[in-house]
């Protein structure tokens, strides 16, 4: 196991953890700060990536692994299904939800939707490279050199993200969201956000591992963001009270259960698409 390695992925790691809670704080002493939009949460978004960076320059290592170059030869169905998987998935939640009545969608118009969606797809484009280049681009590909089980890597970088997110449960978000998609604590919430965290780990390193590229899981994470956030906390559904832990659009089991059986499939993907390629390296090898 290279010590150096380990070494820069603790750094990191601190530095992620502890970053939001600087933001809180600077935010603390300053005068009113915008709810949801305060200069402390805008240290607490870059601050990541900052910090991958520094780390790659001080220690010379390349960027090369971090996934920056859209690799499109050969991928572009997974740029494809970067853009489709959150549409279906919650489409056929809704489906799910409208069959059980567990879902209202009486409410739903679909042309102020499509408004509030094309509307928050850029800001969400910058704000998820930040986000996907410090957690797949960076930590998922240091920890890939350590040879770990998947399993590890993904509960690894699903913890590291989901501590990353506390401040922001904790503090950031409006209450009034967390309502909006939840009527439970914050406290609460951040138990129910991390059981999210993981099922969504699996699908994003996966697509960043099949692709060597972190630009399918910005385009995965922005279309998320700007698909089920307003659907939900914008009140375009509504969810029966007491069914949001199981049909919520964002946080519901089966929609986790569900994100985590499309993880395994690109997984599957990928580790038979390895298989043959060795087989068929041997082969040539062997002639």
């Amino acid at each position: 196991m290279n010590k150096k390695t380990v070494l820069n992925i603790g750094i990191f790691i601190f530095v992620v953890i502890i970053c939001g809670w600087i933001g809180v704080l600077i935010d603390s002493v300053l005068p009113a700060q915008p709810e949801g939009d305060s200069l402390g949460m805008g240290i607490w978004l870059i601050l990541p990536l900052l910090t991958a960076f520094i780390i790659i320059l001080f220690s010379k290592a390349s960027r090369q692994g971090l996934g920056l170059k859209p690799n499109f030869k050969g991928n572009m169905k997974w740029y494809m299904v970067s853009v489709i998987i959150f549409p279906v998935v919650t489409v056929i939640v809704l489906l799910i939800g409208a069959a059980t009545n567990w879902i209202d969608l009486s409410a739903f118009n679909s042309k102020s939707f499509i408004l509030a969606f094309y509307s928050t797809l850029l800001i969400n484009f910058v704000i998820n490279f930040f986000e996907e280049t410090a957690w797949r681009g960076y930590l998922t590909s240091q920890l890939v050199k350590l040879s770990l089980s998947d399993l590890k890597l993904y509960l690894i970088v699903a913890c590291v993200w989901g501590l990353w997110h506390l401040p922001y449960y904790l503090v950031f978000l409006p209450e009034a969201d967390i309502r909006a998609v939840m009527p439970v604590s914050r406290a609460v919430y951040v138990v129910v956000a991390f059981t999210t965290f993981l099922s969504w780990t699996v699908m994003f390193t996966e697509l960043f591992r099949v692709t060597n590229s972190v630009w399918p899981c910005v385009i995965l994470h922005t279309v998320e963001d700007s698909l089920i956030n307003p659907l939900v906390i914008s009140g375009f559904i509504s969810i029966a009270a007491g069914r949001e832990i199981l049909i919520s659009p964002i946080n519901g089991v089966i929609t986790s259960i569900i994100y985590l059986a499309v993880g395994m499939g690109i997984r599957t993907y990928r580790t038979q698409s390895n298989k043959a390629d060795k087989s068929i390296l041997l082969s040539v090898c062997n002639h």
